[in-house]
This record gives C-alpha cells, structure tokens and sequence, in this order.
C-alpha cells in the first residue's frame, strides 16, 4: 500500500484563487452581471440594421410588382409610425408650441435609433427620459413624460423583438432600477408614474418573450421535420435498393447458374472433346461460380443490417496474376510492369486497386476484343499509381456496342474519390483507350510502424 501524500495550496500560492467565489449565489450573481455586460453594455451601439422582411405571409406572398417590394419594409413602416406617434402625443402635451417640437424630437430620436443600433437605442431612450423629465416635466408626468413614456415603451418592444428574452429582461431591470431611483429623489415634487410603465412594459416584454419561445419552437420543430424527412426518403431509398438487389439476384443468380451447370454438363455431350474446349468450360464454369459467390456476399451486405464481412479475405495486389491469367484464358494478351519498392499498402488502396484493374480490363474485353492491354503498376513515396492501356481492336467493324450503362468508369471514378485520388480515363491518339489513376498513400510515421 502506498502513501499518499497532500499538500494543501495557500491563497500565496494560487494568485486566482482569491478571485474564485465558492458560494454558489455568488457566482449565480457573478453571471447575471457577465450577461448583463455582454447584452447591454458590449458593442451596444454597435450597427445592426433591420432586415428587410420576406414576403412569406398569406397576405404578403400573394402580391406581385412593386406591392410585393413595398411589403418587405412593413417592419421598418411600423418603426417610423410608432415615431409619428410619439411625435403627436409630444405636440398635445405641449400645445403644438415650438418646445413641444424639441421635446417630440428628442422622443423621437430612440424609436428610430431603434432601426439600426437597437440596444444604443435603449440607452439613448434613458438619456432622453432625463432631459424631456428634466426640462418638460410637469405634474403627475414623472419620471416619464407622455412622449418619453410612449416612447420607451416603444423603444422596449422593437428591442426585444429585435434581441433575446435575456436582454429584455435586464432592460425591464434597469427601467425598474431608474424608476426607482427618480421617484425616492423626487417623490415630493412629482407624481410617479412609473407604476404604469413598469406594469406595462412587463406585459409587453412577457407577450414578446412569449413569442420568441413559440417561434423557437416552430423553427424547432420544423428542422426536426426535415431531417424526419431526410431520413425517411434515404429509409425508401435503401428499401428500394434491397428490392433491386434481391430481384437482380433472382435473375442474375438463375442466369449464371444455368451458365456453370451448362458449362460442367457441356464436354459430356461430345464425344471426345478436344482438350482446350475441356479447359474452356472449366473456366467458364469457374467464373460463373465466383460470379455467384461475389453476387450472393454483396447481396447479404444490402440486405443484412448486422452483416458481418465473410472470412475470405478481399483480393489485392497480390492476387493480379491470376485476375491476369484469367484473363489470358479469355484470349486478351495483358502485359504486366511493375516499377518502384513494391510494399503492403492499406486493405482499401489494396482492393480498390484490383477493382480498378479488373474493370479496365473487363472493359477492353468488352469494347476491344482481340486487342492487347497493358497494366503498369508504379509504387512511388506518396501512392500507387496506376495506368491500363488496350491498344485499338484489330477489326473495329466486328466490333458491337456494349449494352451496358457505362456504370464501369463510374464505379472507378467513385472508388477513387473515396480515396481521394485522381483518374483520367480517355481514348488514345493511337485509338485504344487508357485509364490512368492514381491512389495517395499517407506514409506510416514512426511512432504507428
């Protein structure tokens, strides 16, 4: 058993650990204020302008031309009206005189300011209370005036609509704190009417908090229902995939099953068969039964969700010869070179490789029989290249048109981006037709050899 040995770190030692609050009110209390600085206080003039709004709604997406540009100012429309608006209840309260002017237009001035620098436009609000309070106050109309008072709660709504509820609420706060503190100061001289403002700018903050939490939850609920969707168009498309897959086992398995007993039944119904055509059918039957086996294996990883990779390793390099010799069975004369320091590379570059050579080469079998071909197999410092070249077939009118789809050079081109490789694949000046590729190998440091 070991001892173990603790020491205990002085205030000395640590030069934040004075600074820490280790009462969780405190720290609740500490964050309030972090939050209050990051809404109000930092970048609070900083310029946001009012998005124009997109023509979505029932009314709104219905009209056309220049309505329908008219219709995406509507929220900047509703800004400048409640800025009349408090213009004209400046002018009733003053008679229409030139002070009331001043007084309106200092009201004013935060219900615009609302447009561009919503939070500056809240501060700009209280600076602007005081003034109007301080030269155009008059009896029962503190600390809000009547154009201050429309105007603040004006400047509160489009704010909180404008930021998060979070916001709002120090807002609230802080018109509570000012409130506060004008009616103790100047209780004996004015009436306090900031019962009424705070009572009402709650009730609208609430209804905009409100309407916050609901179209966060519509927005919610909408992206839930588009990856719902997503997931199940891809869900119909797999399902679509494994019918394909079984219906082309069925007819696929059935054909090449019909080709290997034919094959291994065929050299029986003559009557001393000639050596070659014995070995012909061999490989026929040979190749139809791998065809079956790869068919089956690639079937039961589409159907089988929990499928497990069969014991039977996946080809690589090192099985091209007799892909080559395969081949040669068939009459293409495949030539072979391999230059650089042949070493082992990952199982994905390995089989990718092979299938790549052995579509190119399915491919000359198809589109130039009787021609020669050529793999050339370059290991170099950073990948495997890779280059297959068939020469022109000898007679191009015996030539007929695949009836494939061209999926092959498809298949080569997906496997290869997989990969993060590059491939070419085009005729050549001489009429053949070349694939070139080329597969990155990131090298093995030394710490993972």
């Amino acid at each position: 058993m070991t001892e173990t040995t603790q020491t205990h770190m002085t205030p000395q030692d640590d030069p934040h650990g004075a600074y820490q609050p280790r009462s969780p009110e405190i720290r609740a209390a500490m964050d309030a204020l972090r939050g209050m600085r990051q809404d109000l206080f930092l970048d609070a003039f900083a310029y946001r302008p009012l998005p124009r709004r997109e023509p979505k709604g029932p009314v709104s997406g219905r009209l056309k031309g220049r309505k329908r540009e008219y219709a995406t100012w509507s929220r900047h429309a509703l800004v400048v009206a409640g800025a009349l608006l408090t213009m004209m209840v400046a002018w009733g309260a003053g008679g229409g005189t030139g002070f009331s002017t001043v007084i309106g237009l200092l009201a004013v001035a935060p219900v615009l300011l609302t447009l561009v620098r919503p939070v500056g436009a809240f501060w700009l609000s209280l600076v602007s209370t005081v003034v109007v309070g301080a030269v155009g106050s008059s009896s029962g109309d503190y600390p809000w005036p009547p154009p201050s008072f429309v105007s603040h709660l004006l400047v509160l709504t489009v704010v909180a609509i404008r930021t998060r509820p979070r916001t709002a609420a120090w807002m609230w706060v802080l018109t509570a704190f000012y409130g506060f503190v004008a009616e103790t100061a100047f209780q004996s001289y004015y009436g306090s009417n900031a019962a009424p403002m705070l009572v009402l700018s709650a009730i609208l903050l609430l209804a905009v908090t409100v309407w916050h939490i609901r179209r966060q939850a519509e927005e919610d609920v909408s992206a839930q229902q588009t990856v719902t969707a997503v997931e199940r168009s891809r869900r119909t498309l797999l399902e679509e995939r494994t019918t394909i897959a079984r219906e082309l086992h069925d007819v696929v398995a059935h054909h090449m099953s019909v080709v290997a007993i034919q094959a291994e039944a065929a050299p029986y119904r003559v009557e001393n068969p000639p050596e070659e055509l014995e070995r012909a059918f061999a490989i026929i039957r040979e190749n139809a039964v791998a065809a079956l086996t790869e068919l089956r294996r690639v079937l039961g990883v589409v159907r089988a969700e929990d499928y497990e990779a069969p014991d039977t390793p996946q080809p690589t390099l090192a099985d091209l010869e007799g892909l080559l010799s395969n081949v040669r069975e068939t009459g293409l004369a495949v030539e072979k070179t391999v230059t650089g320091a042949v070493r082992e590379l990952p199982q994905g570059v390995e089989l990718s490789a092979y299938r790549i050579v052995q579509e190119a080469l399915s491919n000359s079998l198809r589109h130039a029989p009787g021609a020669g071909a050529r793999v050339e197999i370059g290991y170099v410092l950073g990948g495997l290249g890779l280059r297959i070249v068939n020469d022109p077939p000898p007679n191009p009118s015996l030539v007929k048109p695949s009836p494939g789809a061209g999926h092959g050079i498809t298949g080569m081109r997906e496997r290869v981006t997989m990969l993060n490789g590059e491939m070419t694949a085009e005729p050549t000046p001489a009429g053949g037709y070349e694939v070139t590729v080329f597969l990155p190998v990131p090298p093995v440091s030394e710490g993972a050899a």
